[in-house]
């Protein structure tokens, strides 16, 4: 997919990110929905990814493997860096244009709660695989 520009809700952050992956994912570990409210439903950006207004970005670093960047004046998840590879899973909502979706991978899916499922036919990988894949990366 070609570039493709957004902004947080406010406008205070503006974002450019070259290549999005229209295949998307969705994570259900507790620090996604403790953070969204919801599964958190990402559209893996890569490393060319432009940000205006960094002034604004707030950075939480919520894993040994990835920090969470929001928009300090109206709270706009803005992206999840992996800390190893740079690259930006950036929310799918914040797109409104993206086309040729498809939910691709349900990550920690032994943590989906049982108030919500999706009918969509993905990859899973669970928290022990999970675990194990950073285990080899750092």
């Amino acid at each position: 997919m070609s570039h493709s520009q957004t902004s947080c809700l406010c406008g205070a952050v503006k974002i450019t990110a070259e290549q999005i992956n229209p295949k998307f994912t969705v994570c259900h570990c507790q620090s996604c929905r403790t953070w969204g409210g919801a599964p958190f439903f990402a559209v893996k950006c890569g490393t060319n990814v432009n940000i205006e207004g960094e002034e604004n970005v707030k950075m939480y670093e919520s894993s040994s493997w990835a920090s969470r960047g929001f928009c300090t004046q109206c709270g706009t998840h803005l992206f999840y860096k992996l800390k190893g590879t740079g690259e930006y899973n950036m929310p799918v909502g914040l797109f409104p244009n993206l086309e040729g979706l498809e939910m691709d991978m349900q990550y920690f899916s032994d943590m989906r709660p049982s108030y919500y499922c999706f009918a969509n036919e993905t990859k899973e990988m669970t928290t022990a695989e999970i675990m194990a894949y950073f285990a080899k990366e750092t």
